[in-house]
């Protein structure tokens, strides 16, 4: 009778879904708490991360960080910001982070880790009152270094165009003999600078022109460009600060910056020798246009047929000269500042030279070419820095009252092949652009804004940034 009971128990089917689900209740029940406590736990490892390792490492490394040598208040900072972001609701308490410094010359690295307990909704089903979880963040950033800079502008005639298409227009209408009996250079786009102009039998030079018409020229903008880096800025974020762009720079990154002024035509000129940035802004004002005997003459002689007037590879050797071995720009015993080129120029050397592979213009060893960029490589070579800001080379435009200089002829000639497709794609931005060391090259066109180019150059080159690595 028991045996032919339990077989009808074991065959029978009433019901088993309810006990295969009352069997099932506990793993399922198990998986469900460790589910939902493992999701929310991962939820605050997340939080902890982006609000409070990230911060953390973020504020170790900012620029009022990067002056401190104390790796002590460092660690405190980065400690202090991870508490104030760490005190979660669902955590056992506010964890402690690990905070480690390491220094390599200008670079910081931070890195932030902590290890957390979230709190457990289950624990009976876990076992366990709390979940750890643990993250960090990592943080690098650059101090800004002490830098000296030497300025180095194009004065060459070239930079004796009108700045504006509306300025060579006039320039070119001016000078047209409706305007003037006797003038040295009859219906031309260039402000020459005329010492001899008797020679010609002219009264005014192109550049007295100018003057007297209120006409802008490039030089014009370059010595305003220099004047905001060195003497007045308007835009400093920082309040109390007198002078120009570099001081301004140097009292935000907590730097030093020396200044040195040089301009460059035949040979290099020097305005100012390396010293502060307001001593080096007392001489902008001397900033000025290449001198040149007469038309098509650079000196006086009996048989003058050149009026060449731009060596910039001359110019760079010599800098390269006067330059010395940079440091890393840190205030550590014994370091140097890092030194820095920025040179200003439209780009096409014009000058004398027996060796000129690439000219367009041979007759009397007179050599046109875009930037030969040799010595770039020699400077670079060195550790030393070149920002370039290329002043487009772009030809004359027709005054369109007179129809005079249609076409500038000497542009298309000898010019023009060097700016093709574009003046800002062809072979003299190329070089320029291979002369500059990485991210630091800009362009500006004729009528574009040289003084915002120039400052925002200089902000680059000087700023440091700080960045999460992971």
């Amino acid at each position: 009778m028991l045996r032919r009971a339990v077989l009808r128990f074991g065959s029978d089917r009433k019901a088993n879904v309810a006990i295969i689900f009352a069997l099932m209740m506990v793993p399922t029940i198990f998986l469900l708490g460790m589910t939902l406590d493992y999701t929310l736990a991962l939820r605050k490892r997340e939080q902890l991360n982006a609000a409070a390792a990230d911060a953390a490492a973020i504020a170790a490394v900012r620029p009022a960080m990067l002056v401190q040598s104390d790796t002590a208040v460092v660690k405190a900072t980065a400690e202090a910001v991870f508490a104030a972001k760490a005190n979660l609701p669902g955590l056992s308490s506010v964890p402690t982070p690990t905070v480690t410094v390491t220094d390599t010359g200008l670079a910081r690295t931070i890195t932030v880790s902590y290890t957390a307990q979230s709190i457990n909704n289950f624990p009976g089903v876990l076992g366990k009152q709390t979940w750890q979880v643990n993250g960090s963040a990592t943080a690098r950033a650059s101090s800004a270094p002490n830098m000296n800079f030497y300025l180095l502008m194009d004065d060459s005639p070239s930079m004796g165009i009108g700045a504006t298409t509306t300025d060579i227009s006039n320039l070119i209408k001016y000078t047209a003999s409706a305007y003037q009996s006797a003038t040295a250079s009859q219906n031309c786009g260039f402000a020459c600078h005329q010492t001899n102009i008797a020679h010609d039998g002219g009264t005014k030079d192109n550049l007295t022109i100018a003057r007297n018409r209120n006409i802008t020229l490039r030089i014009d903008l370059v010595t305003s460009a220099v004047n905001q880096l060195l003497n007045s800025w308007s835009n400093c974020p920082q309040s109390g600060i007198s002078g120009g762009v570099m001081q301004c720079m140097a009292a935000l990154n907590n730097t030093t910056y020396k200044a040195a002024l040089y301009t460059f035509d035949l040979r290099l000129n020097t305005l100012a020798t390396l010293t502060t940035p307001s001593l080096a802004g007392t001489k902008v004002s001397n900033i000025s246009l290449m001198p040149v005997a007469y038309q098509n003459c650079v000196v006086v002689t009996t048989n003058c047929k050149t009026d060449n007037g731009t060596d910039i590879l001359g110019a760079l050797t010599s800098l390269n000269t006067i330059m010395p071995t940079p440091g890393l720009g840190s205030n550590a015993a014994g370091d140097t500042p890092q030194q820095v080129v920025f040179l200003v120029t439209d780009g096409v050397e014009d000058k004398i030279s027996t060796t000129c592979p690439n000219a367009s213009f041979a007759s009397n060893n007179r050599c046109q070419q875009p930037l030969d960029t040799t010595m770039c490589t020699t400077i670079k070579n060195r550790g030393i820095k070149i920002a370039v800001l290329y002043t487009e080379y772009l030809q004359l435009i027709a005054d369109p009252n007179t129809g005079i200089q249609k076409t500038d002829n000497w542009y298309m000639s000898w010019i023009h092949k060097y700016n093709q497709p574009t003046s800002s794609t062809g072979k003299i931005a190329q070089n320029l652009q291979a002369c500059a060391s990485p991210g630091f090259y800009a362009h500006v066109q004729t009528g574009g804004d040289i003084s915002e180019a120039l400052t925002d150059l200089f902000i680059k080159v000087a700023s440091s940034t700080a960045s999460l690595v992971k």
